[in-house]
């Protein structure tokens, strides 16, 4: 539970708490000991951020004193990990409640160190049947400023359960989250909020003619779906809607190209990118934004039968558009190519897809940085960039030349699924631009969507990595009005 104090008096202080501070001359007279402020003092001089504990019996106070460089984005980023690196220490320490107050800053800066805190604050537990085993979480996260406000804390508790909303999504096995549960877990969830919901089930799909997510559906036991998320609220400020378009495959076997050795393993988070606009949708309703926004999901798992897509098959997407399918674990831009023929008949201002789409994307930048790709977009993508620098959720513009569209000439259909194995993210996303028709801009998040390694506040597993940056983006819509 997140909770805003406007009292910052001693007495408040008698438990597990976290003095944020700018320097050491920021410190509230009379609350330490003077051995404390010396070994404080000196332990300041170090280049880096600065975390200094002070045992006091049963809790512990710790202050912290991030490292600032001047350049804002950078700050935001090292406060973040500065609350992370806080939250790793009361876990530790086993405290359920923390209090968190800054002496010497700006709000913005308290904010960003309680959101890197209460973004590290997640596991997921829900599997494990021995509660000695379950990794600590800090229950109670208390804010004792006067400059934040009480809308501040609530865009933070929204944003933040929307990560974790897309973490759980994206952790969950196969066998519990297939394409027909996903679907109902979304009809559900934005029940709740005043989201309008439909799903299309398996008729549905063939009567659209939907070809690409038929197709990738061949090989399993469980049918398709493809659900529609929309907030529509009073007096938008776009005349056009925003659509976000996420990858549903919920599990990839790459189907008769099968996946081999150990590249099946994390096969569960190929449906982050619906897990991820499906979140960042439900965000941008509960916090009210006056935007028309659509999320199209399309979901199926990628499985093997006799009835499976084989290489050298040839589809029909739902435009009418025929693909010449070379490899059958390059299945994600199939679903997707259905989801954008569709949204063209939503008349969108600008349509952007979140898919764990190539190991190419992951190669050329790892798990630092998304790749983003853009047609007819360039305006919206420095935007979107602009929202990447300031959540950290960074991303790198690859080209989009038309010599690279080339390399997906069939000689039988309109088109192949898949080219050379040079620059496999680009023409990837050249693929998706072949359904397009509108300003479009491709987010490939496989490197960034799942982690083995936590770091900061990136929690092992599902890290919920562009969430943030959507919504951020969604609000910077808002100079629209």
């Amino acid at each position: 539970m997140l909770n805003l104090y406007k009292s910052q008096t001693r007495e408040n202080f008698n438990s597990a708490t976290v003095f944020l501070i700018k320097n050491t001359q920021s410190l509230p007279e009379g609350w330490f000991r003077p051995e404390e402020m010396e070994y404080i003092e000196r332990m300041s001089g170090e280049a880096d951020s600065v975390q200094v504990a002070l045992p006091r019996g049963a809790y512990s106070w710790l202050v912290s004193i991030p490292k600032t460089s001047g350049v804002s984005d950078s700050d935001a980023e090292s406060f973040r990990r500065a609350g992370a690196r806080a939250r790793k220490f009361f876990a530790k320490e086993k405290s359920a409640s923390v209090k968190i107050t800054g002496f010497g800053l700006q709000a913005i800066d308290i904010f960003h160190f309680t959101e890197g805190f209460v973004l590290g604050n997640y596991a997921f537990g829900k599997y494990i049947t021995e509660p000695a085993k379950l990794p600590f979480v800090v229950q109670n996260v208390d804010v004792h400023s006067e400059d934040l406000g009480e809308a501040d804390i609530e865009r933070l508790r929204i944003i933040s359960e929307a990560v974790f909303f897309c973490r759980n999504l994206v952790n969950e096995p196969a066998a519990a989250l297939n394409a027909e549960i996903l679907a109902q877990v979304l009809f559900d969830e934005a029940s709740k909020l005043g989201i309008k919901a439909e799903v299309f089930n398996i008729k549905k799909i063939e009567s659209l003619k939907m070809g690409g997510l038929l197709s990738v559906n061949r090989g399993s036991s469980i049918p398709p779906t493809f659900t529609i998320l929309e907030w529509s609220p009073e007096n938008p400020v776009n005349s056009k809607p925003l659509v976000l378009v996420g990858k549903g495959v919920t599990f990839d076997t790459g189907g008769m190209n099968i996946k081999t050795g150990s590249y099946m393993d994390g096969m569960k988070m190929d449906m982050a990118g619906a897990a991820t606009v499906a979140a960042s949708l439900i965000a941008i309703a509960r916090m009210g934004l006056p935007l028309h926004v659509y999320a199209l999901i399309p979901a199926t798992d990628n499985r093997i039968n006799s009835e499976a897509m084989v290489p050298g098959d040839v589809i029909t997407i739902h435009n009418g558009k025929t693909v010449e399918v070379l490899n059958t674990d390059a299945e994600g831009r199939l679903i997707l190519a259905d989801a954008l023929s569709y949204a063209a008949k939503l008349d969108p201002m600008l349509v952007i897809t979140a898919a764990t789409l190539t190991g190419a994307a992951a190669r050329a930048v790892g798990p630092y940085g998304m790749v983003m790709m853009q047609v007819k977009a360039s305006n919206w993508s420095e935007k979107l960039k602009l929202s990447g620098e300031a959540t950290y959720e960074r991303m790198v513009e690859f080209p989009m030349w038309e010599e690279y569209g080339s390399l997906l000439k069939s000689d039988i259909a309109d088109i192949k699924n898949i080219g050379p194995a040079e620059a496999g993210a680009i023409t990837a996303a050249k693929f998706l631009e072949f359904f397009t028709s509108y300003p479009f801009i491709h987010l490939d998040i496989a490197g960034t969507s799942f982690t083995e390694k936590p770091e900061h506040y990136l929690t092992k597993g599902a890290t919920g990595t562009g969430v943030r940056l959507l919504v951020h983006f969604a609000e910077s819509l808002l100079e629209l009005a």
